[in-house]
């Protein structure tokens, strides 16, 4: 039986958790190969579609975030809560795993001093750039992993974050604009018809500019997923989880594998569809998953500088032994940064106190 996607979407019994950390789990997979070979094509799948699974989980991870924080916003229509909100999610771990970088596996695995390592200045524009996410990302710190096959990078994982921080910023100000023009200046305009129009857009861009050029633009296409997952979160009432559509979509995509521009154009507006569907459909013992914790986050933002350091500590370590060893490091690590921070730090997001002090800046 089909049901719309808004039959689902209130609920906080899904998979989303599992779904993160397994493409989390991918992320490392894929990272494991240009790590320890050091070679960004030597991951086997970017052969067949030109994609590697790391591609394919980070779209995971925007078109869910796209869907999840639409939901956030509607569920506030506060900007400012919902400000505060993002940063309750993204920060605290993160300045966590970066002083983690700095300190820890800086100090070391660096090939300087002690003091000369501390009073470089790569050394601070590494943390403050990194803690921050407004002025870029800095990989490298100095005199780290120099003789790794996959040189320098501490925590290539990163770039992802700024991408996501502008998409929260840019969801925010579409979505605050239309209701202050609606409740300021009077009129009906559809936060629905905004949204799909915009995803509609980015879709376009993006499969023109792979056609044009066989290559993505990351912005465009982290963008495209992101505001697809929007945008079905506004059209959720229209929507309609079906296995069997699933399973059409599925095997449409795995045929159109053989070419990769056709397999493109059908991945970019299938993925949505298939991962809401994993998210929200499948029940039963697969939800036992959220009893344990989210701890994709973590697992993301500490794998690959534990597969730097394992690489720098285990010349020559092959890729197996590097999937094997860094998902059980990364995996402890991702679990005490869920219970000491992260899970702590939620508490906050929700706090009756922040949202009296801020009642009157309510739209």
């Amino acid at each position: 039986m089909n049901s719309p996607l808004s039959a689902y979407s209130s609920s906080r019994d899904n998979n989303f958790n599992l779904i993160r950390f397994v493409a989390a789990a991918l992320v490392l997979y894929s990272h494991s190969f240009a790590i320890a070979l050091g070679s960004a094509d030597a991951e086997p799948l970017s052969k067949t579609i030109g994609m590697t699974w790391g591609m394919i989980a980070v779209d995971v991870f925007f078109v869910a975030s796209g869907f999840l924080v639409t939901s956030s916003y509607f569920s506030r229509r506060n900007l400012l809560i919902f400000v505060w909100a993002r940063i309750m999610r993204i920060y605290p771990a993160l300045v966590v795993a970066v002083l983690f970088c700095v300190s820890i596996v800086g100090l070391s695995y660096t090939n300087l001093s002690v003091w000369e390592y501390l009073s470089t200045a790569q050394t601070f524009k590494f943390f403050i750039k990194n803690s921050m996410l407004f002025f870029g990302l800095e990989y490298d710190l100095p005199g780290v992993f120099a003789g790794n096959p996959w040189k320098y990078a501490v925590n290539g994982s990163l770039w992802t974050l700024p991408y996501e921080v502008r998409m929260y910023a840019m969801l925010a100000i579409i979505l605050f604009s239309i209701d202050w023009i609606q409740n300021r200046l009077g009129g009906n305009y559809s936060t629905k018809y905004v949204l799909l129009i915009v995803a509609i857009l980015a879709i376009t861009a993006n499969i023109a500019n792979h056609f044009y050029t066989y290559t993505s633009v990351p912005f465009i296409h982290l963008f495209t997923m992101f505001f697809i997952g929007a945008s079905c979160y506004a059209w959720r009432e229209h929507i309609y989880l079906s296995l069997r559509a699933f399973l059409f979509l599925f095997i449409l995509v795995l045929i159109a594998s053989f070419n990769p521009k056709v397999f493109f154009v059908l991945y970019v507006v299938s993925i949505p569809y298939l991962t809401l569907f994993i998210a929200y459909v499948p029940a039963g013992r697969i939800r036992s998953f959220n009893k344990i914790g989210d701890y994709s986050y973590g697992m993301y933002i500490y794998a690959f500088p534990v597969q730097q350091s394992i690489a720098a500590t285990i010349p020559g370590i092959s890729v197996g032994v590097m999937i094997g060893t860094s998902f059980t490091v990364a995996l402890l690590l991702s679990v005490l940064s869920w219970h000491l921070i992260e899970k702590r730090c939620l508490k906050f997001k929700n706090s009756q106190a922040f949202m009296d002090r801020f009642t009157k800046f309510r739209d």
